[in-house]
């Protein structure tokens, strides 16, 4: 499915989930916190902005935050709570659409940057960061790691989450490094609802690389917003890099 199809009008009226999952305090708030600080006194920009749920806090912290967004569902919900002079929007692709204005901070949350399929496009999302970004300038970026070490040889899916109501599990396809995420919801009925979502997983030493192609450097690399030490179990990461102050 194209990603178009996939964040479609019914997908954004169920994405926020407030106080839970990635709404709830404990997740939401050190991530705003981080920025806001990277931000300092400059603007920020936000990659596949969505319904808002970083940009909206961010923006009540006093920093001056624009998106860029493919699906116009999402934006839609986006505008539910905060209008386009306080938090602007342009549609189109995080890769290569330009937003006007100068930019201290760009940042790409909770794993969107694999909703790119291709290396190439990956790439050119870095390069599309730099792009807006001067000396100093800095692109931060959440993200997975691949859970590759948990795959038997013979098998393909992981199961990430199984709870109460909900299961998660990823199918991987090694050879071209891609991955779907199927999302399962279900009741006491006997009828579960579906949602899946392809993905490129990217491993940490390839993305650095990536933005070494678009002239950063990596500045820090924690396993989460509140600065916890990366290491070689961590499931995810943080990672800022900056375009060097003498460019």
């Amino acid at each position: 499915m194209e990603q178009k199809e996939i964040w479609d009008a019914d997908t954004a009226r169920r994405y926020d989930t407030p106080g839970t999952g990635m709404f709830a305090p404990e997740v939401l708030d050190p991530a705003v916190d981080r920025l806001a600080r990277l931000a300092g006194e400059g603007a920020a920009l936000e990659f596949a902005i969505g319904t808002g749920r970083v940009a909206v806090p961010l923006a009540g912290r006093g920093v001056a935050v624009t998106g860029i967004e493919l699906s116009p569902p999402m934006v839609e919900q986006l505008r539910t709570k905060a209008d386009e002079a306080t938090i602007p929007v342009i549609i189109g692709d995080m890769a290569t659409t330009v937003a006007p204005g100068e930019y201290t901070l760009v940042y790409l949350v909770f794993n969107t940057i694999s909703n790119l399929l291709t290396q190439a496009e990956q790439v050119e999302c870095f390069r599309n960061a730099a792009r807006h970004l001067g000396p100093g300038g800095r692109f931060v970026i959440e993200l997975w790691v691949p859970e590759l070490r948990k795959l038997p040889p013979g098998q393909t899916a992981t199961v990430w989450h199984s709870g109460s109501g909900y299961i998660g599990l990823d199918t991987y396809d090694v050879l071209r490094q891609h991955v779907v995420s199927h999302h399962f919801h279900f009741d006491d009925s006997r009828q579960a609802e579906l949602f899946r979502s392809p993905h490129r997983y990217i491993w940490p030493a390839e993305l650095d690389l990536m933005a070494q192609l678009a002239g950063f450097e990596l500045e820090s690399r924690h396993a989460d917003w509140d600065g916890a030490e990366f290491t070689a179990e961590s499931r995810s990461h943080v990672s800022v890099y900056r375009i060097p102050p003498s460019r």
